[in-house]
């Protein structure tokens, strides 16, 4: 089923794509889209039978895991490196008045 594209479509099209074709420009592109169209219609001649349907040519597929906490809370180890603390944080000298 072959759709023909007509001077109605180029100026759909030409609308959408924000575009002002000169009348020249209008046949080329009615002649590139017929050709594609011509091209997409030969694919469909081709045998598919044997072939499965799928989405990606690569098998892929979701791999999904529990999270796992890893790096605990290691604050008591890192405060025994202050030089001074206070109600388990860093102390530090005023800077601001």
């Amino acid at each position: 089923m072959s759709v023909k594209i007509d001077d109605e479509m180029i100026d759909y099209v030409g609308i959408l794509a924000k575009l002002s074709l000169t009348p020249e420009e209008r046949e080329k592109a009615k002649e590139d889209m017929n050709r594609m169209l011509s091209y997409i219609d030969m694919l469909d001649e081709l045998d598919t039978t044997q072939t499965e349907p799928m989405t990606h040519i690569f098998p892929v597929s979701n791999i999904f895991r529990e999270d796992e906490i890893t790096n605990g809370d290691s604050s008591e180890a890192m405060l025994e490196n202050a030089p001074s603390q206070k109600e388990k944080q860093y102390k530090v000298p005023r800077t601001v008045e």
